[in-house]
C-alpha cells in the first residue's frame, strides 16, 4: 500500500497510519457517491447561477469604469476603484477560475465554456489550463511534481534544506503577492525551469512566452492606456491610470491571500515524490483532503474567494459547479470525522495568519523560532548569522543541534 510519506519532523506522525488499504478504499468511494449525486442533479439552478455571476460582475465593471471617467472627484475615485476591484475578483474567482476548470462545460454554452474562455489576468487561459488543471490538481502537494505549492520561490517544507536564501523568502512572498498575475504567467511559462536549462531559445518556450507577452500587452493597453484616455476629458486621466492599477493590486493580494490559505497554513500536510507511487483513486483523495484547507465564513464570503473557501471540496472535486461546494461540505466533513481525520478550517484571518507564520516559520532553520524565546533572543541570533554565512558543513552541524533542542523542547 502506498503511504503518505510524512516528515519525521519534531515527532510528528503519520495522519493516516490508523487507516487500512480497505479504509481508504471505501473513503473512495463514499467520495465518488458524493459527486456522482451533483453530476445528477445539476440543472437549471446551476446555469442560472453562473449566468447571474457573469452579469454583475460586467454589470458592476463597466457602471465603475463609468464611475472614474469622474474620478478626479476623491468619492468617485474610492466607489469607482472598489467596485473595479471586486469585479475583477470575481472576474477571476467565481467565474475564470472554474469555468477554465470545465465547472460549466456540461451547459454546452459556447460563451461560457473551458475552451473559449479568456480572462482578466496576464497569463492565458490556455495555459493556466495545463500547468493548474493538469499538473497541480494531478500532484496536489508532492514537493517536486507540484509547482503551484510555493510557485518554485519558497521552501515549503521542513525536509526541504534550508539556506541562507530562504531568510528572504516573506519577501518574495510578499512580492509575489503584489504581482500575483505576473507571477502566475512566469510560473505557467517554467520560466525559472527554462531559464536554469538554459532553454529560452527553445521555440515552443518562445512561442509560449509571445502568448504572455501579448496577454500582459493587451491587459496593460485596456487599463493604463484606453480607459484612462477616456478621462482626459474630465481630467481624471491620472486618478483613472491609478484607481486601475489599485484595483489590479487589490485583487492579486486577494487572490494571494486565497490561495495561500488553501494550500499553506499549519496542519496542511505536503508529500514526497515516493508516496505517490502506484496511488490508488482512495490514496489520491486522502492527498486532497490533507493538502488542502478552507475558510469560514459568509455566503458573500465565499462567492469572493470563488468558492475556494472550500479548498477540501474543490480538490476532491475540481469539476463540480462552484456552487454546490457548500451544499457537499457538510457531507465531506462528516467522512472526516468518520476515518478520524482533520479537517482544517478556520475563518480567513485566521488561515492567512497560519499561512504567514508558516512562510516565516520555513524562512528559517527547523527548530529555531521553536528554540527562540525573549531570554535567549541574541545567542539564537549569533547562530543564524552563522548559519546564514558559514559554509554546509557549519549550517548541517548548527541545524542539527537546533533540531535536537526542539524536539527535547516538544
Amino acid at each position: 500500500m502506498t503511504t503518505i510519506q510524512k516528515k519525521a519532523v519534531l515527532g510528528q506522525s503519520n495522519p493516516i497510519a490508523h487507516l487500512t488499504e480497505a479504509d481508504i478504499e471505501q473513503l473512495g468511494v463514499e467520495l465518488d457517491a458524493i459527486r456522482q449525486d451533483v453530476l445528477d442533479s445539476r440543472g437549471a439552478a446551476d446555469s442560472a447561477y453562473i449566468r447571474r455571476v457573469i452579469d454583475t460582475q460586467r454589470k458592476l465593471e463597466l457602471g465603475s469604469r463609468a464611475v472614474l471617467l469622474f474620478s478626479a472627484f476623491p468619492p468617485a475615485w474610492v466607489l469607482g476603484t472598489l467596485g473595479l476591484s471586486v469585479s475583477k475578483i470575481l472576474d477571476n474567482m467565481e467565474i475564470g477560475h472554474n469555468i477554465l476548470h470545465g465547472q460549466w462545460d456540461w451547459m454546452r454554452d459556447p460563451k461560457i465554456h473551458s475552451s473559449t474562455w479568456e480572462w482578466d489576468m496576464a497569463s492565458p487561459a490556455e495555459q493556466w489550463k495545463h500547468s493548474h488543471n493538469e499538473l497541480h490538481h494531478t500532484y496536489t502537494n508532492v514537493i517536486g511534481k507540484d509547482n503551484d505549492l510555493g510557485y518554485g520561490i519558497m521552501r515549503v517544507d521542513e525536509d526541504q534544506p534550508w539556506t541562507p536564501a530562504s531568510l528572504a523568502q516573506p519577501v518574495f512572498c510578499f512580492i509575489n503577492a503584489v504581482f500575483f498575475e505576473y507571477g502566475i504567467a512566469a510560473y505557467d511559462l517554467e520560466l525559472g525551469s527554462v531559464i536554469a536549462k538554459k532553454q529560452t531559445k527553445d521555440p515552443d518556450f518562445r512561442r509560449r512566452a509571445k502568448q504572455v507577452l501579448g496577454k500582459i500587452r493587451k491587459q496593460a493597453t485596456k487599463d493604463y492606456v484606453v480607459h484612462p484616455a477616456l478621462s482626459i476629458p474630465t481630467g481624471s486621466f491620472l486618478p483613472t491610470l491609478a484607481a486601475n492599477f489599485t484595483a489590479n493590486i487589490v485583487r492579486n493580494l486577494w487572490s494571494n491571500s486565497v490561495i495561500l490559505c488553501g494550500h499553506f497554513p499549519e496542519g496542511v500536510e505536503t508529500f514526497e515524490k515516493r508516496s505517490i507511487e502506484g496511488e490508488t483513486k482512495g490514496e489520491w483523495y486522502v492527498r486532497q483532503m490533507l493538502g488542502s484547507a478552507n475558510i469560514s465564513g459568509s455566503k458573500a464570503l465565499h462567492i469572493m474567494t470563488g468558492n475556494l473557501s472550500h479548498q477540501i471540496e474543490h480538490h476532491l472535486f475540481p469539476d463540480l459547479p462552484s456552487n454546490r461546494y457548500a451544499e457537499i461540505a457538510p457531507k465531506v466533513q462528516a467522512l472526516f470525522e468518520k476515518y478520524d481525520l482533520t479537517y482544517c478550517a478556520r475563518p480567513m484571518p485566521q488561515q492567512v495568519a497560519s499561512a504567514w507564520h508558516k512562510v516565516i516559520r520555513l524562512s528559517l532553520p527547523n527548530g529555531w523560532m521553536k528554540t527562540t524565546n525573549a531570554k535567549n533572543a541574541p545567542q539564537q541570533l549569533a547562530i543564524l548569522y552563522k548559519m546564514a554565512t558559514g559554509d554546509r558543513r557549519t549550517r548541517r552541524l548548527l541545524g542539527r543541534k537546533l533540531e535536537s533542542e526542539a524536539r527535547a523542547a516538544a
